[in-house]
């Protein structure tokens, strides 16, 4: 008898792995480190190992769900280089592993949008967009209340977004300007340095510091000149995306998640401030709010992978 879903996240540092029943609902989570030794070799024997500890008789799980850091096409995967996987059949192998072929994989970003979706901020609305703003930024589109993976996996892919036109940072896919360059966390640290290294302003900021976008955004709390110009920086080109994801998907929700939107509402708000200036009118009932799920978005939306 089936009881069981598991969802996992796949991460370049750790792996997430959530035990859900049949209705959706949570059970255990944990997670193991990631071993990335000879281009991710083990990882799949590592995640089978710890599935197998805590469920022994695999027999009562109904699928696998996966959401890994990359692009992904018909649950094969093309590229992920973090991991050092490329067109890597993850769902043969791990089938073999678990004597089950009910495996489902995404990319990570758009699997956690999807667990919005199920579970969290997005809740009943079928048309959303997640961007999450980490060390990078990724994001998930859901149309009709499926994932969009598009022709080549890089539906979502919205930290590639070219928002700066003139004189942007290079960005690592290789471009410039991508508003991964200006609005992650590596893109507020960077703009930081750039405008106290240029000003003749004083920041609050102490450089004996780990300086971190959090620090960042502290300090713009707190009303440091240098910080406060950083996030309207920040804010203006997140809002300038959403403004354009608002027309060529026109959800009914943008979701803020990853690290950086542990800032809270502080930011939100300057990003919908900036939304409102820019948007088309037609779309002025979409609304921007902050994720709900945190780490765990992403072992929900691959469990519901599974359970749809």
């Amino acid at each position: 008898m089936k009881k069981y879903v598991f969802g996992i996240d796949i991460g370049g540092t750790s792996v997430k792995i959530g035990l859900f029943n049949l209705e959706g609902i949570l059970l255990e989570k944990w997670d193991i480190n990631t071993n990335k030794e000879e281009n991710g070799k083990y990882i799949l024997n590592d995640i089978y190992n710890s599935v197998i500890k805590r469920t022994p008789n695999l027999d009562e799980v109904s699928g696998y769900g996966f959401g890994v850091p990359g692009l992904v096409v018909d649950s094969k995967i093309i590229k992920c280089v973090n991991l050092g996987w490329e067109n890597y059949d993850l769902k043969s192998i791990f089938s073999k592993l678990v004597n089950n072929t009910n495996i489902i994989i995404k990319n990570d970003a758009n699997v956690a949008a999807l667990g919005e979706a199920s579970s969290g901020a997005t809740i009943g609305y079928k048309n959303s967009v997640m961007i999450t703003l980490g060390t990078g930024i990724g994001g998930g589109i859901i149309v009709d209340g499926k994932i969009v993976d598009g022709a080549f996996g890089a539906a979502g892919e919205l930290g590639h977004l070219h928002v700066v036109k003139e004189n942007g940072r290079l960005c690592n896919c290789g471009n410039q300007g991508c508003l991964e360059t200006v609005a992650s966390a590596t893109g507020i640290k960077n703009k930081f340095i750039d405008l106290r290294d240029n000003s003749n302003i004083d920041s609050i900021v102490d450089e004996k510091l780990h300086l971190s976008a959090k620090v960042i955004v502290d300090a713009a709390k707190q009303g440091d000149l240098i910080s406060e110009e950083v996030i309207e920086s920040v804010t203006y080109y997140i809002g300038y995306a959403c403004s354009i994801l608002s027309v060529v998907t026109n959800p009914d929700i943008i979701v803020i998640g990853g690290g950086v939107s542990k800032a809270g509402t502080y930011l939100l708000n300057k990003i919908d401030h900036y939304f409102r200036k820019m948007m088309f009118e037609p779309v002025k009932n979409t609304r921007i709010v902050l994720a709900k799920l945190g780490n765990d978005a992403g072992i929900y939306g691959a469990a519901s992978l599974v359970n749809k």
